[in-house]
């Protein structure tokens, strides 16, 4: 948790020689569901970690990947030790910007790069921005596909886990003084 308030920080010092419109929340929401012919599974992380300039328009998120919560404690433990190798990559990170952002106008393109499981692949999403005097809330969800962040399923369990997994998010912002 200490990597996580030390790469929020120095996000922010970065950017201090911007306009302070940055907004912060430590308790973003992400999600992800897979879904295949035997089984859904779901996962939830309270745990988010994000920072949006509301002045050049640029998010970054991280997460730590041990604190998705999953309905059933042994897909939890394969999620972390098996497939995702949360001992070796312990968070995802995502860097980005919203594109032709204009407050008037809630619908907004995300663009960025997320990294993740050692690989590092451009994203897009289509995501919903409301701006209010002391919140910005941004909600949205992207594809990924599970192959793209070299992700080893085993033979045993393919046809439990889809190819493609859906990712949703919902950060509520408050300002950064």
């Amino acid at each position: 948790m200490k990597r996580v308030y030390i790469l929020v920080l120095s996000l922010l010092m970065v950017g201090n020689m911007f306009a302070q419109e940055k907004y912060l929340t430590k308790e973003g929401y992400v999600s992800f569901f897979s879904h295949s012919i035997v089984e859904d599974i779901k996962a939830d992380n309270n745990q988010v970690v994000s920072v949006v300039d509301m002045e050049t328009h640029k998010i970054a998120i991280q997460l730590l990947m041990r604190s998705f919560m999953f309905e059933k404690a042994l897909m939890q433990e394969h999620f972390n030790e098996n497939y995702i190798e949360s001992h070796k990559y312990p968070k995802a990170v995502f860097s980005g910007e919203m594109i032709n952002f204009n407050p008037d106008n809630k619908e907004v393109e995300i663009v960025g790069k997320l990294k993740l499981h050692g690989e590092e692949k451009e994203i897009k999403s289509m995501a919903t921005v409301t701006v209010k005097p002391d919140e910005v809330i941004i909600k949205g969800d992207f594809k990924v596909k599970v192959a793209d962040f070299n992700i080893k399923i085993p033979r045993v369990v393919v046809n439990n886990i889809a190819k493609t997994i859906k990712v949703s998010y919902e950060l509520h912002h408050k300002p950064y003084k």
